[in-house]
């Protein structure tokens, strides 16, 4: 009896991506089912980066067609494919960069650059294309964080090339100035000096660039969301009230200005002893998974406070590149992979498609 395409279809429906926790057929990952006798070839696309999930999703497959009866030789293509996805209504997404995420807190002091970084590493790692823009200006970090140092270069004056480093594009304030000189400017020159940075960085074919937001809901908050075409929101906290506090009004904040949140990190949930390894809950528990029950959003993960973290990032070498293997570096792959599938079910950009209107006198 020779098999059909619906018999294949039908095997995959029982397969799940451990990812997305669909199946493949209803998310419409298969494609280009090709029978030559009784053997099988099948295109499989993934929507987010998935360079360490390719071989185990290849072998599911696998598995799931050969059990059909008198399957021949079974070849699925498992590949990724990041597209761009919608944005704040009336903006563009930018010709070089697919997706932009704005990684953000309602205070300063509970990680957020650090998540910001590791969570690009871990992207980076799956096989995306990242680059980060630090858009604290008042206190850029990534320089520190990244270990890069020196000045951009320009080749028109006008424009110029992000910094590298562990497999990251980096613009930043902080490669223009000198690390002791404070930023003593108002409000508007701030704003200015974001876009800049933003449209003026030669940004190379990015599939996620990673922008390490100020605390707060100020000017530079304001103006990315009205100016800067960013397709989702990770709030970073701690468990304490206080913290959450403000994390509550930067995720409303995002709310309100047509902003997706793609959910909620929080930092230091438990502190683990370096001695003893006796884990305590110094800042509180459950705050950051009852704030995102409140909200309707996805609680990403939580991270430990160890010293290691804090070690790693000022050394410049973050935790996913300097323990990619450890469990710390795990969590940080964990919450990248959940970020990059919730992107991955937003609905397609579609500006490009539409036509430009002209109109002429004759």
């Amino acid at each position: 009896m020779s098999i059909t395409v619906e018999d294949v279809k039908n095997a995959l429906t029982a397969v799940i991506d451990p990812n997305t926790q669909k199946d493949f057929v209803s998310s419409k990952a298969i494609k280009n089912i090709k029978l030559d006798g009784n053997d099988i070839a099948l295109d499989v696309e993934l929507g987010y980066p998935a360079k360490s999930q390719i071989d185990g999703i290849r072998s599911a497959i696998v598995a799931a067609l050969q059990a059909l009866p008198g399957a021949g030789r079974v070849n699925p293509n498992v590949y990724v494919k990041i597209i761009s996805h919608t944005v704040q209504r009336g903006l563009k997404i930018m010709p070089n960069v697919k997706n932009i995420i704005a990684v953000a807190s309602g205070k300063g002091g509970v990680g957020k650059s650090t998540t910001a970084v590791n969570l690009a590493l871990a992207l980076a790692a799956e096989g995306a294309s990242v680059g980060v823009l630090d858009a604290d200006i008042y206190g850029p970090s990534q320089p520190m964080m990244l270990g890069i140092s020196g000045r951009p270069e320009t080749s028109d004056g006008k424009t110029m090339e992000p910094l590298e480093n562990h497999g990251l594009q980096v613009s930043s304030i902080g490669f223009m100035i000198d690390p002791d000189e404070p930023m003593v400017w108002r409000g508007p020159m701030v704003t200015q000096a974001l876009q800049q940075l933003l449209e003026q960085t030669n940004w190379r074919d990015l599939d996620y660039l990673i922008v390490d937001m100020p605390p707060g809901t100020g000017d530079i908050q304001l103006t990315l969301s009205q100016k800067v075409p960013v397709t989702g929101a990770v709030i970073v906290t701690t468990p304490q009230d206080i913290a959450l506090l403000d994390a509550r009004k930067g995720l409303k904040m995002f709310e309100k200005v047509g902003i997706p949140i793609l959910g909620v990190v929080e930092n230091m949930s438990t502190h683990i002893c370096s001695n003893c390894g006796h884990t305590e809950a110094i800042f509180g528990h459950g705050g950051g998974a009852k704030m995102c029950a409140d909200f309707g959003v996805e609680f990403l993960g939580a991270l430990p406070l160890t010293m290691s973290i804090r070690e790693q990032t000022d050394s410049g070498r973050p935790t996913v590149v300097a323990e990619p293997n450890g469990p710390v570096a795990q969590i940080y792959k964990d919450i990248a992979r959940k970020v990059a599938i919730k992107i991955a079910e937003k609905a397609k950009d579609m500006t490009s498609k539409f036509p430009n209107i002209v109109i002429k006198n004759d």
